[in-house]
């Protein structure tokens, strides 16, 4: 998740670092206040009206909202194993052996076997023990705990501090990596618990108070504002709701609130180029994670639709290459073998306008619209194919889970460097191209159904070079099918007559195909 993003964006979980917080050096504490010393904060006068009056809306203080819910909030410590086989080797220029990580064999420091889905299980090499903190919140009374995917995914031993110091185990009910959500559950009844707000949503400008285990320091409160709505940090499923409260690593999980102290996001990630709060974080909306919670307590997992196409956005450049000015939508890079889409008729290079009476003005528009759909519902799509309007029902499936669709990215394995060309090549907009014979195919690790050119060569001048590599293979041109450079050829002769600043074509790099606009110049 926050595999995610940038580098910039970064997930908040793990916050194994409580204790270093508060030892040695870095923590100071402020002298005991007394008035016999005359140690006074001076306070002046600057209107006839009351001292801290705040303005209209604020809040006087947040201490009755923090004691109505703090309660609700929990402290989540979480157990596993360093995957050994995930840890790099140390090789020492000159030595015989490598240096490994210690406890990279057998475990016997006398754990609980924890051999469940999200266990080591018994008998297998384990890493070193390792330790991470986040936040979560009971959301009934009998012991159901909102938290992030990504604070208890690998997660051996859960443990939960509750306000009043109690420490509980915990198991993990289900978990929706797609959204970055879990549910818990620790054993018993009573529980306070706090209530997602689906309806009245805070402003942009309205107050709102986190509340978390930021560096295992528990029952953290903090407050800011809402900043901003529908912040895309590249999950499909979820637009962010953006806040200023400062959030900090082992907030991930933890709630934020209203000022009547309902939940209105479920805090995740945090943009810091330094690891520390800089005032930007990002909280999953409460009525995302409302659906989510309650499909994981009833059935432990999430279901949604699935179309069974790689789509991306139609930017202008795209809708300029095919003669479409100003079209959005989302385009079809490629099918699954056998899936959805291919079987209702849906082909590469086609673009998607509209699902179902809603229009589709990107990618993840129709990610999430095909999502809501249940498995077995028919789909009614709009398309465009060779700029014309047609209409195809397609009978959703069932998405598979996210670690399905990550092996799906895998494959391929072509080159990085392309082979040599041969008699058949041809140079086109800066590219040489070359016939995809038998020989070009195994190179590549090609199936066989696979048809194209190859790109043996890129000119460093041209408008390719920033986008084609060799080792590609071009197997869409236009709207035309590619078998070898002439169609190639043929298709930017034809977006030259129809006067069109680009060429699409359709690239097939490391078993995937993706549409890239091209400029046609003279190069």
């Amino acid at each position: 998740m926050a595999s995610k993003k940038t580098g910039i964006i970064i997930g908040i979980a793990a916050a194994g670092v409580a204790a270093a917080a508060l030892a040695g050096g870095g923590v100071r504490w402020s002298p005991p206040f007394s008035q016999a010393d005359g140690h006074y904060l001076p306070l002046t006068h600057v209107s006839t009206g009351a001292i801290f009056s705040p303005p209209p809306g604020a809040p006087l203080s947040f201490a009755d909202i923090f004691e109505k819910v703090s309660p609700a909030v929990v402290q989540i410590e979480v157990t596993t194993h360093l995957d050994p086989r995930a840890m790099q080797q140390l090789r020492v220029p000159g030595m015989p052996f490598n240096f490994g990580p210690p406890g990279g064999g057998d475990d016997n420091s006398g754990d609980d076997d924890n051999s469940g889905d999200n266990g080591a299980g018994k008998g297998k090499s384990k890493g070193p023990k390792a330790q991470s903190a986040g936040s979560g919140f009971f959301i009934s009374s009998d012991g159901y705990i909102t938290t992030n995917n990504h604070v208890v995914e690998n997660a051996e031993e859960i443990e939960v501090t509750l306000k009043d110091g109690r420490k509980i185990p915990a198991k993990i009910i289900g978990r929706d990596e797609a959204t970055d959500l879990a549910v818990i559950k620790v054993q018993g009844t009573g529980y306070p618990f706090v209530d997602f707000e689906n309806s009245a949503k805070p402003r942009v400008g309205d107050w709102v108070l986190a509340v978390g285990n930021p560096f295992g320091l528990g029952g953290t409160a903090t407050a800011g504002i809402v900043s901003a709505y529908g912040r895309d940090l590249g999950d499909s499923f979820v637009d962010f709701i953006q806040i200023d409260a400062p959030i900090n690593r082992g907030n991930s999980g933890g709630p934020t609130f209203d000022i009547y102290g309902r939940v209105i996001g479920v805090n995740s990630a945090i943009f810091s180029p330094s690891g520390g709060s800089v005032g930007i974080g990002f909280a999953i909306p409460a009525d995302v994670a409302d659906v989510i919670t309650k499909q994981l307590i009833s059935g432990g997992k999430v279901t949604r639709g699935y179309l069974g196409a790689l789509i991306q956005n139609v930017t202008p450049e795209i809708a300029d290459s095919l003669g479409l000015p100003g079209q959005k939508g989302a385009l079809v890079a490629e099918l699954t073998p056998g899936g959805p889409a291919q079987k209702s008729g849906l082909q590469q290079g086609d673009i998607i306008v509209e699902l179902n009476g809603h229009k589709v003005g990107s990618n993840t528009e129709l990610t999430r619209l095909v999502g809501q759909t249940r498995t077995g519902e028919i789909m009614h799509l709009t398309i465009l194919r060779n700029g014309k309007t047609r209409a195809i029902d397609v009978k959703s499936g069932l998405r598979p889970s996210e670690a399905q669709l990550a092996k799906g990215d895998t494959g391929g394995g072509s080159d990085s460097t392309g082979p040599d060309a041969d008699a058949k090549s041809s140079t086109v907009l800066g590219m040489q191209l070359g016939a995809l014979d038998d020989a070009a195919r195994s190179r590549l690790g090609l199936p066989a159904e696979v048809r194209g050119a190859v790109v043996t060569g890129v000119k460093t001048s041209s408008d390719a070079a920033e986008k084609i590599r060799p080792g590609d293979v071009i197997v869409h041109a236009g709207e035309r099918a590619v078998g070898g450079p002439a169609d190639v050829s043929a298709a930017v002769a034809d977006a030259k007559k129809d006067a069109r600043p680009y060429v699409l074509l359709g690239v097939r790099r490391e078993g995937r195909t993706l549409f890239l606009p091209i400029k046609i110049g003279d190069k």
